[in-house]
């Protein structure tokens, strides 16, 4: 077995914001492992200035998983505990090489193409006038749920947008998830928690900066709003270490992302200690392609959660890689009808 890695710069169709800053690209990674006619691919999705494998040796990195392809997942993934983007795709790409055909990573309805999963529509950070048609658009698109990111303009301007949301669709007709992205002063956020708690939303997404475990906990124990913690997972590697975050802060809601915290297996750790402080979870893709997407949502699907998931971003690029998913009726399906497209690494999989 042969192992290279490809880089690939995505760009987005229009510049996605957020309150740490505007995007414009985002680098991922493909691994694509072989042996004679055989193929598996995996993805590695670095996120600059969030991923805590965000370092200078990270291609390194990659390049000695390559190297070293033949020792297998269980000795490699324990090897790259601080690179959790590499895990997430060394486990893609050797379950992907295993399968019947390179996509088919987690047989099931969703696959087949008979079942789909239900997800948030993602509201970016803009004007006022761009967040009200984006809003106007996904609803029109029959999303039930939507997510919007808060922060970065006036805290009042995204009051009255949230606002005009509730004027018109209730709580029971449409879902609505905020997520501050660390945004907000701890010395104020409880304030703007209740303020946000009156329009009936389902929650919000790390309200403060992520490390601030005290003030987190102080938060999550007085919110009238449900919290989700998501940049405060990153770094987070050692049981030790999780069960002293649960025990501390006491979360009602986590978010996985497998490219930020290790992948399927970092994914279903983090879901059995959820579940045993009764926290809620779900799962969300962190800007890849369509193949990272790809196995993130065929791994959420076994999963069985309830709730929306945060799995809508393959239209986010003008150069993605050709799949069969696609996004309806505020939904992800998998058209088996549908083929994949990998020319730009020079590849034809079926």
């Amino acid at each position: 077995m042969k192992a290279t890695c490809h880089k690939h710069i995505l760009t987005f169709k229009r510049p996605g914001g957020t309150s740490r800053g505007v995007l414009h690209r985002k680098e991922t990674w493909f691994l694509i492992v072989k042996e004679k006619e055989r193929y598996g691919i995996g993805e590695c999705g670095i996120f600059r200035g969030l991923s805590i494998d965000d370092r200078p040796d990270y291609e390194e990195k990659l390049h000695w998983v390559c190297d070293n392809i033949e020792t297998g997942l269980e000795r490699l993934y324990s090897e790259l505990t601080e690179f959790p983007s590499i895990q997430f795709g060394l486990e893609t790409a050797l379950r992907s090489f295993k399968a019947e055909t390179p996509f088919h990573l987690f047989p099931s309805y969703f696959y087949a193409g008979t079942k789909s999963i239900p997800i948030n529509g993602l509201i970016w950070m803009g004007d006022e006038a761009f967040m009200k048609s984006q809003i106007s658009t996904k609803l029109k698109e029959g999303f039930t749920c939507i997510k919007m990111k808060i922060g970065a303009i006036d805290f009042n301007t995204e009051m009255n947008l949230l606002a005009s949301i509730r004027k018109e669709f209730s709580s029971s007709d449409v879902e609505v998830r905020v997520d501050a992205n660390g945004a907000f002063d701890p010395n104020e956020a409880l304030e703007k928690l209740k303020r946000l708690s009156d329009l009936e939303l389902h929650s919000i997404e790390q309200p403060i900066r992520q490390g601030q475990w005290n003030e987190m906990a102080r938060l999550c124990s007085e919110t009238p709003l449900p919290i989700a913690l998501d940049e405060e997972l990153i770094g987070v590697f050692s049981e030790e270490k999780k069960k002293q975050m649960f025990a501390e802060i006491n979360p009602q809601y986590i978010i996985l992302k497998p490219s930020l915290v290790g992948g399927f297996s970092g994914c279903d750790n983090w879901i059995r200690m959820a579940q045993e402080n009764r926290a809620g979870w779900w799962i969300t893709s962190a800007l890849e392609s369509n193949v990272g997407l790809n196995a993130i949502s065929q791994y959420t699907f076994t999963k069985n959660s309830k709730l929306p998931q945060g799995l809508g971003t393959g239209s986010l690029f003008t150069n993605n890689i050709s799949s069969p998913l696609k996004v309806q009726d505020g939904t992800l399906l998998y058209d088996p009808d549908q083929r994949w497209n990998l020319d730009v690494l020079g590849l034809n999989f079926k």
